[in-house]
């Protein structure tokens, strides 16, 4: 065998354990951000911008959605899909985060700095998604 050959063998199978890693973690945080719509409703609700109709509906939506696609993001053969749904759902949910960051009076217990830092934070999740679960075939953990 060549040298280096090895060495490329072994960092291909950490890149995989890696990804796989990341992409397990991705999964578990959707579906715990999902399950959370419907413990804590009532927040989620509060921070929709008013002009979006049927907040309630729109919350248990939203949850669903990140429950379902955090738990599809898990299966291999639906990683790929579901991390582009991922990319979808953090883009349809940015106007609450902005909402927030715009109106930091509405929310007293965010400090106006911790809000807007937010959506920083969601190019970063958007990062994620993609690195982990779209940018190459769902890879087994």
């Amino acid at each position: 065998m060549p040298p280096g050959v090895e060495a490329a063998r072994r960092d291909v199978a950490w890149r995989e354990r890696w990804w796989g890693a990341a992409r397990w973690l991705l999964g578990l945080a959707f579906v715990g951000a999902g399950l959370n719509h419907f413990l804590h409703t009532a927040f989620y609700v509060g921070i929709m911008p008013p002009w979006l109709p049927a907040h309630l509906a729109l919350v248990w939506i939203s949850g669903v959605a990140e429950v379902a696609l955090g738990a599809a993001v898990l299966v291999h053969a639906w990683a790929r899909w579901a991390g582009w749904g991922l990319v979808a759902l953090t883009l349809a949910v940015s106007p609450a985060n902005v909402h927030m960051a715009l109106h930091p009076e509405l929310f007293p217990r965010f400090s106006p700095v911790a809000l807007w830092l937010r959506l920083p934070l969601q190019l970063a999740l958007l990062a994620w998604i993609f690195w982990s679960a779209c940018r190459r075939p769902a890879i087994r953990p």
